[in-house]
């Protein structure tokens, strides 16, 4: 049996170019964590990846592109927020939403690469259009969908403002005391908040 026939046999190897692109969307969330949108080049993403420029632009195209590719992953755990409205009766809906997002942000292994999409967001119009379109299609949409109530858009709308607000100044602007409150105690505080844009008159 020679080499290229055992090569052949088994589960084939990850292409080169997976390993790259992986290697490509690694770079670019550090170097968006660290010097957030404005500050990050693709050629600077290109350098940390060890790549050439065009490769980044080959994968991806944009700044603006890699920047939601990057993002994508780190904003998954979010978009698990519609099944915890789903799960459990409508008047439990405003504390499982709440405990639930709280935890995302609470997690350390998620909470760094958030804080790099929520700042470059917050600083530059073509990264917080990517934060809209992710936020928008993959969470708001369908929490409102699970309601099934009149304004069910403005409703989910109003609960993320809340959610996100807060989390700004507990995670991101550090205000104290909100920013050391035990967060069961936050919860305590939001969730009903929460419950009222949702299912309240």
């Amino acid at each position: 049996m020679t080499d290229a026939t055992a090569k052949r046999r088994g589960r084939p190897p990850r292409t080169e170019s997976a390993d790259t692109r992986d290697r490509i969307l690694t770079a670019a969330r550090e170097e968006f964590s660290e010097r957030g949108f404005e500050k990050t080049s693709v050629r600077g993403i290109a350098k940390a990846a060890g790549v050439d420029s065009a490769l980044v632009h080959h994968y991806f195209g944009t700044k603006e592109q890699v920047f939601e590719a990057s993002i994508e992953v780190a904003f998954a755990p979010a978009t698990n927020a519609p099944a915890a409205v789903a799960d459990g009766p409508l008047d439990g809906v405003g504390e499982r939403l709440t405990r639930f997002i709280f935890g995302v942000w609470e997690n350390p292994a998620t909470r760094k690469p958030l804080l790099a999409v929520v700042r470059s967001a917050v600083n530059n119009e073509a990264a917080a259009a990517v934060f809209r379109r992710l936020v928008v299609a993959q969470v708001l949409g369908r929490v409102a969908a699970q309601l099934d109530l009149p304004d069910a858009e403005l409703r989910a709308e109003l609960a993320a403002a809340q959610l996100v607000g807060t989390a700004m100044l507990r995670y991101v602007i550090k205000v104290e005391p909100l920013a050391s409150a035990d967060v069961e105690q936050i919860i305590a505080r939001v969730a009903p908040v929460v419950q009222g844009h949702l299912t309240g008159p």
